[in-house]
């Protein structure tokens, strides 16, 4: 094809993101790669692989197929697509650092969840937990869950190592004097840490981007989003050695800081892009959201019914667990519960480490 055939091909993603219908990278390239190996004979074959590789639900083909004869049929909307831009989360892979200018009107007070979008960045106190904190990543290594990996190493196991007791033989002219065994290497869990930063959470956003820093340190496979009215990766901000400075890059690449509250559609569409949903798998997944959901509960619900599908364990830690008599009263968090294996305490940086500490030692599935 020439580059200016190529131009609906291209757009075609663009569009989707634009209507609130997922389209990753990887799928733009497979999607590519598909028509390229059809060498379509008609619309409907270009058509049919969009289906199959981008993958519209039932509920969503007709918005999607509009989206499809807009970009390769020169066909115009009856209608803007259902649903605003905001509405869908999108989705950012903090890949470079840019730093972003907070305006001068005034903070929201955090005391409620609210639908509104804001964009700025914001300055991330360093906190005075540091022997917590350094304690809490000192353990971690001991204390994350563990899975059998595929790798084998010699040693007390439940296996004959043959490759072994052969040459133990071949030593010995034949003899052998005990049967060598083999054992499975354990390896940790992927973590994958979610952290709510829309306007309820305010009080809390510094605390908790500090201890993601502490997990980020101590873990070997972690992974951490923010979800607001947008969803960001910040895991290669928070690799950085260096607090202040892992925290000055997070708080440049976050851009909805105390905004609204959309936990259901900032979940979907991290589970809607195939290399996100996949740190999600058989991984211990850690939120810390108070859970003021606005609207009903169907997003959230519907959300995590897919995610605790693909995780291994689900603690989520709220602010508001930090009295022993918490119970939730919400209609969205109300309808998750059975999804948790665990409602805990999300205060403090101090009491998110001991929650995750305590029980990763006990956690099963």
């Amino acid at each position: 094809m020439s580059p200016r055939a190529l131009d609906p091909f291209l757009a075609f993603p663009q569009a989707l993101r634009a209507g609130g219908q997922p389209a990753s990278p990887e799928q733009t390239e497979s999607f590519l790669a598909a028509v390229g190996l059809l060498g379509p004979r008609s619309i409907g074959d270009i058509r049919r692989a969009a289906h199959a590789v981008f993958g519209p639900g039932p509920e969503r083909q007709p918005e999607f197929d509009v989206i499809f004869d807009t970009v390769f049929l020169g066909r115009s909307f009856a209608a803007p697509a259902p649903g605003a831009p905001e509405e869908l989360p999108q989705s950012y892979d903090a890949d470079g650092f840019e730093e972003l200018i907070a305006p001068e009107d005034e903070e929201p007070s955090g005391g409620e969840a609210t639908a509104a979008e804001r964009l700025f960045a914001r300055a991330l106190s360093a906190g005075d937990e540091d022997a917590a904190l350094r304690a809490f990543t000192r353990a971690l290594p001991r204390s994350l869950p563990k899975r059998r990996s595929r790798r084998w190493a010699s040693g007390k196991g439940r296996l004959a190592d043959a490759r072994r007791a052969f040459r133990e033989m071949m030593r010995r002219d034949g003899e052998i004097t005990h049967l060598p065994s083999r054992r499975r290497v354990p390896r940790e869990r992927r973590v994958l840490m979610l952290i709510d930063v829309s306007g309820s959470m305010k009080e809390g956003t510094d605390g908790a981007l500090r201890l993601a820093h502490a997990l980020q340190q101590g873990g070997e496979r972690v992974e951490c989003f923010t979800l607001g009215t947008r969803m960001t990766r910040v895991t290669r901000a928070l690799r950085h050695r260096n607090r202040d400075q892992a925290l000055r890059l997070a708080s440049g690449l976050v851009a909805d800081w105390d905004g609204g509250t959309r936990l259901g559609e900032a979940i979907a569409a991290f589970l809607s892009i195939p290399r996100f949903a996949a740190h999600a798998r058989g991984a211990l997944v850690i939120i810390l959201s108070d859970g003021l959901e606005r609207g009903g509960p169907e997003a959230l619900e519907a959300s995590m019914m897919r995610l605790d599908a693909l995780a291994w364990s689900v603690l989520w830690l709220s602010p508001l667990a930090a009295d022993p008599a918490y119970r939730p009263e919400t209609e969205a968090m109300q309808s998750i519960l059975p999804m948790l294996d665990r409602l805990g305490d999300g205060s403090t940086p101090p009491a998110i480490a001991t929650e995750i500490l305590q029980f990763s030692k006990g956690a099963r599935r």
